[in-house]
C-alpha cells in the first residue's frame, strides 16, 4: 500500500488564499491548487475547465478573493469550497483532489491521481 503524499503544512497555506504544488504520479505529475478557509484545505487539479490552461497568472500565484478563485486567462470563477463554476466562461467546476488535514500536514489521499 502506497503512502498518502505530504504536500505541505497548512501555515504554508495562506488563510484565505492559496498556493500551488505538484503531485507525483506514474505518469509524472501534475500540478494542483490548495485553498485555505481557517483549518480547512480544499485541492483542487490546477486546470480551468473553460480553455484547459492553469489557474495561476504566475506559477503558484493564484487570484482568490471573497472565497472565490479565478483564473487568470479568461476570468472563469469557482467556489473555493466546491470549486464549482460560479461566473465566467466555465464548462464545467474544478476538478476536486481529495486532502486532509493532519497534525498541521496536508495530506493527498492515497489514490489521488
Amino acid at each position: 500500500m502506497n503512502e498518502a503524499p505530504f504536500l505541505c503544512r497548512l501555515e504554508e497555506i495562506p488563510d484565505g488564499g492559496a498556493i500551488g504544488v505538484t503531485i507525483e504520479s506514474a505518469t509524472g505529475g501534475f500540478g494542483v491548487i490548495l485553498l485555505r478557509e481557517g483549518g480547512r484545505v480544499f485541492a483542487y487539479h490546477n486546470e480551468c475547465p473553460h480553455a484547459g490552461r492553469a489557474l495561476d497568472y504566475v506559477p503558484g500565484r493564484f487570484l482568490v478573493k471573497d472565497s472565490r478563485i479565478t483564473c487568470a486567462a479568461h476570468g472563469a470563477t469557482f467556489a473555493v469550497a466546491s470549486g464549482a463554476c460560479v461566473g465566467g466562461p466555465c464548462r464545467s467546476g474544478l476538478v476536486a483532489i481529495p486532502v486532509r488535514v493532519e497534525d498541521g500536514k496536508v495530506i493527498a489521499a492515497a489514490d489521488a491521481g
